[in-house]
């Protein structure tokens, strides 16, 4: 499999991801070693945060800048941009185009529009605004795993047909198996033969690496990471894997060991994500997170077997 990755590409969403574990509470210092270190890695890009607009989103004032990033913020975050590219996320519904400068004034290289799959057709048109402004685009279908083919298959027309640069096979639950994603990268390698294609997998199942992997070694292009697998509920893909795993020279391990020695196991001790058992729960239901992560804030946080009674009781899967 080693010999297959010499296409791939790492995109480490540390902050983007990881922001929804600490409301995006990175200080300018973190951040700033970060790019550094991921520069110094040779990861390809960096996802900085959202560029969602705070007047389309409740709680804006409480959340972290990394949530609504701005040019002149990350101009002084980044003085000196290297050679790992800069990366943004958008949800539909929460961005204001006008918000969003041409890629020639922006320290932003890639936006990447994430959507579910009945709002393919709105977020192919955010695409085609950020594309002709300048930008790498991609499509990221949410939540793949509740997803009927049919659905899917209606979305590839549109898709296919679309300026977006890459299409990505996102494991928003963390619920989906190797032989799951082999199917999946295959169906859009079948449907969409002129699209690159990413993943972005979630470690609920502790199948994160594993499935980001066999992706890779099919041919899929862009895999998103994160340093020490930070991000929501059970976490990512970890960056310091694929940069130790993947065929390319360039990649170098030991600044990302770095980041994770000085930054990552303090922040670790004070914020809680990865492999947790409520998490695995909702991994292996097929269900989002979100009630594992509630309950992981209540003194019953590791009461497993009344959280797993809980949710295949008949009257709440009926619900």
């Amino acid at each position: 499999m080693q010999s297959k990755t010499s296409h791939c590409k790492i995109v480490d969403c540390t902050i983007r991801d990881g922001g929804l574990v600490n409301n995006w509470d990175f200080s300018v210092e973190f951040v700033s070693h970060l790019y550094n270190s991921l520069n110094e890695a040779g990861v390809d890009y960096m996802e900085i945060g959202y560029k969602n607009s705070p007047k389309l989103l409740k709680g804006a004032d409480q959340a972290g800048p990394w949530r609504f990033l701005n040019d002149d913020f990350l101009k002084k975050v980044i003085p000196n941009k290297g050679r790992t590219k800069l990366s943004a996320l958008v949800d539909i519904g929460r961005v204001d185009e006008s918000d969003i400068l041409p890629r020639s004034e922006s320290m932003l290289d890639l936006i990447r529009v994430a959507c579910y799959i009945q709002d393919v057709d709105k977020a192919l048109e955010l695409v085609r605004i950020f594309h002709d402004r300048g930008y790498e685009t991609t499509l990221n279908i949410m939540a793949l795993s509740n997803v009927m083919e049919n659905q899917l298959i209606e979305a590839f027309k549109a898709i296919n047909d679309s300026v977006v640069d890459v299409v990505y096979i996102v494991d928003s639950y963390g619920s989906l198996k190797p032989e799951d994603f082999s199917y999946l990268v295959d169906k859009f390698k079948e449907h969409l033969p002129n699209k690159r294609l990413g993943v972005h997998a979630h470690n609920n199942l502790q199948l994160a690496f594993a499935n980001t992997l066999l992706a890779a070694g099919k041919g899929v292009e862009l895999l998103d990471a994160s340093v020490y697998g930070m991000g929501r509920a059970a976490g990512n893909c970890n960056t310091e894997l694929l940069v130790s795993e993947l065929q390319n020279a360039k990649y170098n391990v030991r600044p990302v060991l770095d980041m994770i020695e000085k930054y990552m196991i303090p922040l670790r001790e004070k914020e809680e994500w990865g492999y947790i058992i409520p998490y695995m729960i909702t991994g292996i239901l097929d269900e989002h997170p979100r009630s594992a992560m509630a309950l992981r804030a209540t003194e019953n946080r590791d009461k497993a077997v009344d959280f797993y009674d809980q949710l295949t009781t008949p009257e709440m899967a009926s619900k």
